[in-house]
């Protein structure tokens, strides 16, 4: 026990266990009483200078500085009020209750004091770390009765401000503290300071660990209140309109802090009052934090370091579920609590929709015109009438795309169609001709703009107001749906612009999109209503407008030449109803202003043509062809004003007249597009002549006034023809029908006429035009030859070769050396070929029949050369009597 009468004795016990000793003034300040005591917390004071400041008994006031310079000594310090408070007990219940009793219990025994006011003062020997400096550890708010005139003046002047009472503090490294036998006037009390248990050489050893815990344990009686972050609670906002509840206000009053701890590993260690202790995952003993301790919200406060938490901030159970469950992200927890049925459902703004029905556009043809069903088919138009404009939430982008998918998929986008490239839809330019638009980004983020009303849900962040915004697709969103390989639309197959027969013989009449055949009916010009059944006077009538009116007037050649032209303007009618292709009509003249114009205008009134020049090379001529194909609609392509005598020799075209599906790369892109060759290919020119295979393949319509400046012929049955087109190209679309619907309810007759790849299609107009009583029809075989250059150009080599040679087999030099007059011409230099041009000329050519002629190759081993002999068809040589003629 310290002599309380002698501070000398004291200090030597003090200085003897390791501890810096002060004197203190004995004025009530506990200040230190020493020039500077600085010195002394780095160097222990020594007896010498005790015996100097306590040895004529003066002094009644000593201290110990804490810290390294002590032995790594730390205070603990609990005021006289906190005492009184009853939170030393409560201190020491949390203590045991964390496992941490034995070492608090040897801080209580080992050397206590108590203040003049009633405080008490615990040391522990800190180890393993450096002491903190002194630290204030717990505090409230000063009561009113607690206030001293200086606070009570402060408060007069800041109302707002707090007083605060410190209730546990420490004293460490740079700190002091008086301790007994300090009495009399160094306290302004004028007690003295008390020796309660142990004293300087029973301080316990705490290892640093342990001291941070019971530190922790102490702080977590701190009652200040504490402001929340952002990063801990949503920030304060008004309440929702219409007594709404937030999801993370409805979480907070529903669910206990064991439901969001213990799932993460959290222990619930003990419960004093409202106050529960948690202790965190991994940790043996001690506390970690409190909940339910403050007054005005019950939430969470975490004293260490070592966890998701952010120290000695408090958390609403929102804001740790918000940290625990979704990273800290307030908004996205929001949406997963009011996945989970927590919260009220908010108000929604809608949008102020203008409704209306939306169609594919055939309800906007003149009704007056407006064809009626026809009674025997058996599948009409679709004619995709869309009610209601749909509306679509595009908020999350793939619920976007979705979205439009499930709408195209449910037939609510009008007007809209798929080709084998992706979705297109179907208008007219300038001039009324249809147009098949594939849709890139910008044009399909156009139509949805048009067609769909699309909107975002953005919410207010004050009001949780749901509202709908209008908003366009994202371009990338419109990029993904077109990236697709397929889509839910009905597929196009092609464009018609007059009433057309299906594959099963019935009449497609109705404008817009036709399910049964894919095709799209754009009249060029208003649809007559045509009567049910087809009478002997309609067809008569038919045929007087066609061929009498019409086309009285015009110089054909030959009847074959009428009725090609005939067959021409009848085929794109019957398109659908064969397979195959079809011959290009080359529309050829003796002179110009024969009227080959107002021929292939007879198709632009009728159903619209594409008209496109001549080009210079097979190169262009494919760009041209894919062009058309791939965007026009029109049923007929005029390729137009061929040079005056130009020979028609294209492997180009001629691949072009035997394809069903035409394939080809477009333009600026790397992707092949293949198209239906669905349209009649018209060519027209002066004194035409074809060469190669493209003879075969074509359906001549010539023209020959016989007389001088045809253009200045008048007098014709309908005047000016265009200006008759124009009044009367309904009726003329009407006859045409007419004759065909005549035909098929005759049983659609076909008479069997061979044209190669052609023969379908030539058999079927033989015999509609047979039913139709006009003549003509391909009975112009042999004229036709005369107008193929190279063949008769082979003929006569042939010929002059067989007379001359026999049908020995001889060498290309004799060939030359025998009827070099007779020999065809290089094309490109206008010269005789040499004799391996002539070679390589008759193996491109062998076996092939040049009228009754052939050239036939005939290999000699002895010499080993190639030679050739020319053969006669049998017939030739049966009529002629000469096996060798």
């Amino acid at each position: 026990m310290i002599d309380a009468q002698s501070l000398r004795d004291a200090a030597r016990q003090l200085n003897d266990a390791g501890l810096c000793v002060l004197p203190i003034k004995g004025d009530g300040t506990k200040a230190p009483d020493v020039r500077s005591w600085t010195p002394y917390k780095v160097t222990r004071s020594t007896p010498e200078e005790h015996d100097a400041w306590f040895g004529d008994g003066r002094r009644t006031g000593i201290a110990v500085i804490y810290g390294a310079v002590s032995g790594c000594v730390e205070m603990i310090e609990f005021e006289g009020h906190a005492v009184r408070d009853g939170l030393l007990d409560e201190v020491t219940e949390i203590m045991e209750a964390s496992g941490l009793g034995e070492e608090w219990t040897s801080i209580l025994t080992g050397w206590a004091s108590e203040s003049p006011s009633g405080g008490r003062h615990f040391r522990a020997r800190v180890t393993g770390a450096p002491v903190p400096g002194n630290t204030k550890l717990a505090s409230r708010l000063a009561l009113e009765d607690e206030y001293t005139p200086e606070e009570r003046q402060r408060l007069a002047e800041k109302p707002n401000a707090k007083i605060i009472r410190v209730q546990i503090e420490t004293r460490g490294e740079g700190g002091y503290g008086l301790v007994e036998p300090s009495h009399g006037a160094a306290h302004s009390s004028g007690r003295p300071y008390l020796l309660l248990a142990g004293g300087p050489d029973t301080i316990p050893d705490i290892d640093s660990g342990t001291m941070a815990a019971i530190r922790n344990i102490c702080r977590m009686v701190d009652t200040l209140p504490k402001a929340e972050t952002a990063k801990t609670a949503p920030r304060d906002i008004r309440p929702l309109p219409g007594g709404g509840v937030r999801p993370g206000e409805d979480f907070e009053a529903r669910t206990d802090w064991a439901d969001i701890l213990q799932p993460e590993g959290w222990t619930f260690i003990h419960q004093g009052g409202s106050t529960r202790y948690w202790r965190r995952p991994g940790k043996a003993k001690g506390i970690s934090a409190t909940t339910g301790h403050a007054s005005d919200r019950d939430r969470l406060y975490v004293f260490t370091s070592s966890t998701e938490f952010i120290p000695e901030s408090p958390y609403t159970k929102f804001g740790a579920y918000a940290l625990l469950r979704h990273g800290g992200n307030h908004k996205a927890a929001a949406a997963a609590l009011r996945s989970q049925g927590f919260g009220t459902e908010p108000q929604r703004r809608r949008l102020s929709i203008v409704g209306g029905p939306f169609s594919d556009g055939s309800a906007a043809l003149d009704p007056e015109h407006f064809p009626a069903p026809d009674e025997t088919a058996a599948a009409g138009p679709g004619l995709r009438v869309v009610t209601s404009r749909p509306e679509l939430d595009i908020t999350n982008e793939a619920d976007a795309i979705d979205g439009v998918l499930a709408l195209m998929g449910d037939g609510r986008l009008p007007d809209l169609y798929k080709r084998s490239t992706g979705p297109c839809w179907v208008h007219t330019d300038d001039n009324g001709n249809p147009i098949m638009q594939q849709l890139g980004t910008d044009n399909l983020r156009a139509y949805l703009a048009d067609h769909v009303t699309s909107f975002v849900v953005k919410r207010d962040p004050a009001t949780e107001v749901l509202a709908e915004e209008r908003e366009l697709f994202m371009p990338k969103s419109c990029g993904t749906i077109l990236g697709r390989k397929d889509w839910p639309l009905p597929r196009l197959r092609g464009i018609v612009t007059s009433p057309v027969i299906r594959p099963d013989g019935t009449l497609m009449q109705e404008p817009g999109y036709d399910t049964a055949t894919g095709l799209y009916l754009q009249p060029r010009v208003a649809l007559r209503r045509l009567r049910p059944q087809v009478t002997p006077d309609a067809v008569e009538k038919a045929l007087d407008i066609v061929l009498h009116q019409m086309l009285a007037d015009f110089p054909w050649a030959r009847p074959s030449d009428r009725a090609h032209f005939l067959g021409a303007l009848l085929t794109p009618i019957l398109r659908p109803y064969f397979f195959g292709p079809t011959p290009a009509f080359i529309i050829s003249a003796t002179s110009a202003g024969s009227g080959k114009s107002l021929l292939k205008d007879i198709f632009k009134y009728l159903y619209g043509t594409a008209e496109t020049a001549w080009p210079e090379n097979d190169t262009e001529l494919r760009k041209s062809i894919t062009t058309q194909l791939y965007t026009t609609g029109q049923p007929a392509v005029v390729l137009d004003n061929l040079p005056n005598g130009y020979v028609i020799k294209s492997p180009v075209l001629s691949n072009l007249l035997t394809t069903e599906h035409w394939g080809d790369r477009m333009l600026g892109v790397n992707d092949k597009v293949t198209m239906p060759n669905d349209r009649v290919w018209i060519l027209t020119g002066n004194g035409l002549r074809t060469g190669g295979d493209n003879g075969r393949r074509v359906m001549w319509v010539r023209l020959d006034p016989d007389c001088p400046d045809p253009d200045q012929r008048d007098g014709f049955r309908v005047g000016d023809l265009r200006p008759w087109l124009r009044a009367n190209s309904s009726t003329v679309v009407a006859a045409l029908v007419t004759m065909v619907r005549s035909w098929l309810n005759a049983g659609a007759p076909s008479i069997r006429t061979r044209k190669g790849d052609y023969s379908e299609w030539a058999s079927m107009l033989a015999g509609l035009l047979g039913h139709l009583g006009v003549a003509g029809w391909m009975a112009d075989r042999d004229e036709a030859i005369q107008q193929d250059d190279e063949l008769l150009e082979w003929v006569g080599f042939l010929t002059a070769w067989r007379n001359k040679l026999g049908d020995q087999a001889v060498t290309t030099g004799a060939v030359l050396g025998a009827v070099a007059e007779h020999i065809p011409r290089n094309p490109k230099t206008g010269e005789l070929p040499t004799a391996n041009i002539l070679g390589n000329w008759l193996k491109a050519r062998d076996g092939r029949f040049f009228g009754d002629l052939k050239p036939v190759r005939i290999y000699d081993s002895h010499k080993c050369q190639n030679t050739w002999r020319v053969d006669v068809h049998q017939r030739a040589s049966g009529a002629r009597g000469d096996d060798r003629a």
